[in-house]
């Protein structure tokens, strides 16, 4: 299946694994890649550019496909050694970046004259329509259903989708929802050149998270993810457990007033401890309403094979059909 995605990227399947924190590892990444999709590293699970340097290498033994990183830029004021993580990638021979959080501007002439091939992730039209002045080559568009900072327009991807392909020149990716050939197909029909799968990747043999983390995936229907942060202005879609229900109900009570402190204890630094750890309740961690739809824990090769094959099922066998039923006036 060729799209402008897979030719960007080299790739052969319109399919990106989205950057996960402490889970966007080699062993992911390169399964991912050798199945057909792009394997996505994320760099700052890596404590510094040089152990991304390290975990590049470890994932070109695994495999010679294209690899990508994700490379989100924080708000905070102790920034990471951003040049140093550009500087990696582009050492590394990485051809495909994934940037995410603030404005990637100022990065990226720097990748680009490296030779590497920006896909920037976005929340809302008009962020996409900033990042392709700044010469983006791609945009992964988050929309209502995803996991993580999803933003706050809360834009499903029937609506979102459309109007990207409207508004946009360069190639996108429909970011969230997606689990099978129903979703990829229904993505193409709206416009966008592929998919980025989280949540999905994370429930696979591959994934280097806990079991516990993959059980709760498919134990958990479509309505058992929360809204959380929003009255910080850092909307995040999270699984419910205990400590997402302290959250919720700390913002239901505090309303407008509530400061970030108030919840850091169900926040900060627990997704070690829920991924790795499988400490269910430590705390709130991203999952996409995706999860109603999962119901195994495949390898990467066969969830991308599944995909693909349904997704040509859907179009040479239903679609096809439907238009040869089609009555033209």
């Amino acid at each position: 299946m060729k799209t402008r995605i897979t030719e960007l990227f080299g790739i052969r399947y319109p399919i990106i694994q989205g950057g996960m924190h402490h889970v966007g590892k080699a062993e992911l990444a390169a399964a991912v890649s050798n199945a057909g999709g792009l394997g996505v590293l994320t760099a700052l699970t890596q404590p510094t550019p040089a152990d991304l340097s390290r975990e590049i290498a470890r994932t070109r033994e695994l495999t010679d496909q294209p690899i990508g990183v994700n490379l989100t830029f924080l708000p905070i004021v102790n920034k990471p050694d951003y040049p140093g993580y550009v500087r990696a990638i582009i050492d590394g021979g990485v051809r495909a970046v994934e940037t995410a959080g603030n404005n990637p501007g100022q990065w990226v002439d720097m990748l680009k004259a490296g030779g590497v091939r920006v896909i920037h992730k976005c929340t809302t039209i008009r962020h996409a329509l900033k990042a392709q002045s700044l010469g983006v080559d791609a945009i992964s568009l988050d929309s209502w259903e995803c996991a993580g900072h999803l933003g706050d327009d809360d834009i499903p991807h029937f609506i979102h989708l459309a109007r990207a392909q409207e508004e946009l020149d360069i190639p996108f990716v429909a970011s969230g929802g997606v689990n099978d050939g129903r979703g990829l197909v229904a993505a193409l029909a709206l416009g966008a050149e592929g998919v980025n799968l989280g949540t999905r990747f994370l429930a696979t043999r591959e994934a280097p998270a806990h079991a516990n983390v993959k059980q709760a995936i498919l134990d958990a229907t479509e309505t058992d993810t929360r809204i959380i942060m929003r009255p910080l202005r850092n909307t995040e879609r999270v699984l419910r457990n205990t400590a997402v229900d302290r959250i919720v109900e700390k913002e239901r009570a505090l309303g407008d007033a509530v400061k970030f402190e108030d919840i850091a204890a169900e926040v900060v630094a627990v997704f070690p401890r829920v991924i790795i750890d499988g400490e269910m309740d430590a705390g709130a961690w991203s999952c996409g309403m995706v999860v109603g739809l999962i119901n195994d824990i495949p390898t990467c090769q066969e969830l991308i094979d599944r995909i693909m094959a349904e997704a040509r099922g859907i179009i040479n066998d239903r679609l096809a059909g439907l238009a040869a039923r089609t009555i033209v006036a």
